[in-house]
């Protein structure tokens, strides 16, 4: 049998029966290419809607109780059990249209989150300033604690950081505006509603953005497992701006540089990484603790 090769195609050139023609295996062959570039413009159009929805009962209440607009609310058809029974009558008093939905449309619209027949429609988040953030700290009388998020692209671990932040007294969170997740329903979902309670700014360029702290007067550290000093024997007494880094990178190399020291935590067992969001969590409650009144 003679085969011919071309652009890393084979050609059966003995055209039995039923074979494929050469532009047939080519149209094959393109389909993949085709496909995989559909697949790699469809996250970017589902973050986008995303951005303008919260999925789940819980989370949709608090968002009802938040500052942010809710523009409807989508009920799966025939679903009147538990929380939903407190979310339309809330809904209604606001003026807020409730819509009946196939539970089909809402699977699709949540992108697999869980969304127990329920899915409201609100503004997109309105992030702050980082000057908002200084500003709140200076109103409560208190040293500035704010948190600096390189690249964080999981929005699980970005809603786990924002919950731990503000249960430990964190002033605002800052976040890039590239290569980094946004506040959207997942957020919303995993920080239990703490995004409501939390400042959260989106910069441009997160190195000025420390320059402009240590302007202030703000020391800056980094969390990385060759620091400088172990976390607990770090002070964190003064004003200060906690750099966690990427899930899998860490902090860049351009931000640890601008760093006024590196902090690491210790650890006993035989891995040597922890999970973004609770290597912010280890570091965020040493500084609140160092911070709390002493009782004599």
């Amino acid at each position: 049998m003679t085969m011919a090769k071309r652009d890393g195609l084979n050609f059966d050139r003995s055209k039995k029966k039923g074979a494929k023609s050469e532009a047939q295996v080519r149209e094959a062959a393109r389909k993949p290419v085709e496909k995989r570039q559909a697949e790699d413009r469809k996250p970017a159009a589902e973050a986008e809607i995303n951005e303008n929805i919260v999925v789940g009962r819980n989370a949709v209440l608090e968002v009802l109780d938040s500052k942010l607009t809710v523009e409807k609310i989508l009920v799966a058809k025939g679903d009147t059990s538990g929380s939903i029974n407190k979310i339309i009558p809330i809904a209604k008093e606001r003026g807020i249209p409730v819509i009946e939905a196939d539970r089909r449309k809402l699977d699709s619209m949540s992108a697999g989150e869980s969304h127990q027949g329920v899915i409201a429609y609100v503004t997109p988040y309105r992030y702050s300033e980082v000057k908002d953030i200084l500003d709140k700290a200076a109103e409560k009388g208190e040293k500035p604690f704010i948190l600096i998020l390189d690249e964080i692209e999981d929005p699980h671990n970005l809603g786990s950081i924002i919950r731990t932040a503000e249960l430990s007294g964190v002033h605002g969170v800052i976040i890039p505006k590239r290569r980094s997740a946004s506040v959207n329903s997942t957020v919303y979902k995993t920080s239990a509603g703490a995004v409501n309670h939390m400042l959260i700014a989106k910069v441009s360029n997160l190195a000025r953005a420390v320059d402009e702290l240590k302007e202030e007067g703000i020391f800056v550290y980094g969390a990385d497992m060759d620091g400088d000093s172990a976390s607990f024997a770090t002070d964190f007494s003064g004003g200060v701006a906690l750099i966690i880094g990427n899930e899998g990178k860490g902090i860049s190399r351009l931000l640890k540089e601008k760093c006024d020291s590196l902090v690491s935590i210790p650890m006993a067992g035989k891995l040597n990484s922890l999970n973004a969001s609770v290597a912010a969590g280890i570091l965020m409650y040493e500084v609140m603790v160092q911070r709390l009144p002493i009782e004599e």
